[in-house]
C-alpha cells in the first residue's frame, strides 16, 4: 500500500512543480508581449506565493480532519480550470489569477505530502531519503517545464505559447484520477479538540527556538532559490542575449541540476550527517557565486542557433543547483522528523507559509536589482543570504541536539 501511495505523492508535485515554476517563463512572456516592466511582471510571483502562504496558514492544523485525499483532489480540480482560464483569457491578468490558484492549490497539495511523508516513513533517515526523493521529481518536472514551453513557442505567432495550458489542464487531470483511486492511510491523529485548538498549536510551534531559526533559514534559502530560478531566463536573455526559447530551456539546467543534487542527498544522508552535507555544499555554492558569475557575465556569445553553438561558460552557473539542491528537503526532513506526527501538517504550514514569503521578497529583490543595478550585478547579491544561512546551520546544529535529548527524556 504504501508504494502506491508514494507513487501518488510523486505524481501530484512532480504536475504542480511544472505549474508553480512557469512563473519565470510567463514573466518573460509578459515583459514581450504584455508590455509589463521587470517590477510589473515580478507581482506574478506575488499572486502565487501570498495564497500560499494564507491559505497554509488557514487550513495547515484542520487539513487532517478534512483528508489530505480530498484536500489534493480539490487542488488538482481548481487548477485545471485555472489553465484553460489562461488559455482563454490571454492577458496579463488571466497570468495573475492563474498563479493565484496555482498558489492555493500548492498550498493545499504541499502541506499533505510532507504530512503523509510522515505517515509513510519510520525514523529520520528514511524521512530524509523520502523527503529528498520527492524534492527531487519535483525539479525535474521544473525542468520539463522549460522544455514544454518552448515546445509551443513559435515567434512568427506571439499567441502560440498559450496552447501549452490545455495539455497541462489534461495533466492535471490525469493526476486527479489516479490520486482518486489511489488507498491509503491518512492516520488518526488530530492535532487539536477544534479549529482555534489547531490554530494556537500552530502559534505555540512558534514559540520553539528550534523552529524559529529553521523558519528563518526556509527563509533564506527560498529567496536564494526563487531568486535565482525565476530571474534565470530573463539573465539568460538580457545579460548573455540568447535567443527567447533558448533562454527558456537554459533555464532548465538549473532545475535538472537541483533535481539530481536533491537524488543524491537522498542517498548521501545515509553516510553522512545533514549538517555535514549541507556545510559542504553551501561552501560551494557562495564559491560558485564568487568565481564562475563573473566569467558567465563577462562571456562573448555569439550568434546563437542551438545549444551546440553556447561556449560551455553559460552552461556553468547552473550548475549551483546542484549544490544549493539539498538545502530545502533536509531543513525540512530535520525539524519534521524531531517533531511529533500529529504536529507535522501545523509545521507543514509553517514551512509554506514562510517558503512562499521568502520566494515572494526574493523574486520581487532580484527583478528590482535587474531594473537598478542591472542583470549582470543582480545575482551576486544572493552571497547575503547565503551567508545568513551558513551560520543558521551552526545555530540548527546545536538545537536539534537539544531537541533529541528532550524527547529521549521525556520517553
Amino acid at each position: 500500500m504504501k508504494s502506491g501511495i508514494k507513487f501518488s505523492l510523486y505524481i501530484n508535485y512532480f504536475v504542480f512543480a511544472i505549474l508553480l515554476n512557469s512563473v519565470g517563463i510567463v514573466i518573460l512572456k509578459s515583459q514581450k508581449i504584455y508590455g509589463v516592466d521587470e517590477v510589473q511582471a515580478s507581482t506574478l510571483e506575488l499572486f502565487k506565493d501570498i495564497p500560499i502562504a494564507i491559505v497554509s496558514f488557514i487550513i495547515a492544523s484542520f487539513l487532517p480532519r478534512i483528508g489530505y485525499k480530498k484536500a489534493m483532489l480539490t487542488a488538482l480540480a481548481l487548477v485545471s480550470f485555472a489553465c484553460m482560464g489562461m488559455y482563454m483569457g490571454n492577458s496579463f491578468w488571466s497570468a495573475k489569477l492563474l498563479f493565484a490558484a496555482v498558489g492555493v492549490s500548492f498550498a493545499l497539495i504541499k502541506v499533505s505530502v510532507y504530512s503523509v511523508i510522515g505517515l509513510v516513513t519510520d525514523g529520520q533517515k528514511a524521512h530524509n531519503s523520502l523527503m529528498s526523493s520527492i524534492e527531487g521529481v519535483f525539479m525535474f518536472g521544473i525542468a520539463l517545464a522549460y522544455f514544454l514551453f518552448p515546445a509551443f513557442n513559435n515567434e512568427a505567432n506571439p499567441n502560440s505559447w498559450l496552447n501549452v495550458y490545455p495539455l497541462l489542464a489534461l495533466m492535471s487531470v490525469v493526476s486527479f484520477v489516479i490520486l482518486f483511486f489511489a488507498r491509503f492511510d491518512e492516520g488518526h491523529e488530530i492535532p487539536g479538540v477544534n479549529i482555534s485548538d489547531d490554530i494556537r498549536q500552530m502559534m505555540a510551534l512558534m514559540t520553539k527556538m528550534l523552529v524559529i531559526i529553521f523558519v528563518m533559514s526556509a527563509f533564506l534559502f527560498v529567496m536564494i532559490e526563487q531568486g535565482i530560478m525565476t530571474w534565470l531566463p530573463t539573465f539568460n536573455d538580457r545579460v548573455l542575449h540568447l535567443p527567447e526559447n533558448i533562454s527558456i530551456m537554459m533555464a532548465s539546467i538549473l532545475a535538472v541540476t537541483l533535481g539530481i543534487g536533491r537524488l543524491l542527498a537522498g542517498q548521501l544522508t545515509k553516510k553522512y550527517t545533514w549538517f555535514q552535507v549541507l556545510v559542504v555544499c553551501l561552501i560551494a555554492a557562495m564559491l560558485m557565486v564568487v568565481f564562475v558569475l563573473p566569467k558567465t557575465v563577462s562571456a562573448h556569445v555569439g550568434i546563437i542557433n542551438s545549444f551546440s553553438d553556447l561556449p560551455l561558460i553559460a552552461f556553468a552557473f547552473p550548475v549551483v543547483g546542484l549544490f544549493i539542491a539539498p538545502i530545502y528537503p533536509l531543513l525540512n526532513s530535520v525539524v519534521l522528523s524531531s517533531l511529533p506526527k500529529k504536529l507535522h501538517s501545523p509545521m507543514t504550514g509553517l514551512i509554506v507559509i514562510f517558503s512562499a514569503l521568502g520566494g515572494t521578497l526574493g523574486s520581487r529583490i532580484i527583478g528590482w536589482l535587474f531594473k537598478t543595478v542591472g542583470g549582470g550585478q543582480a545575482f551576486y547579491y544572493t552571497l547575503i543570504p547565503m551567508a545568513g544561512l551558513f551560520i543558521a546551520l551552526f545555530i540548527l546544529k546545536n538545537l536539534t541536539k537539544e531537541e533529541v535529548s528532550q524527547s529521549q527524556t521525556n520517553s
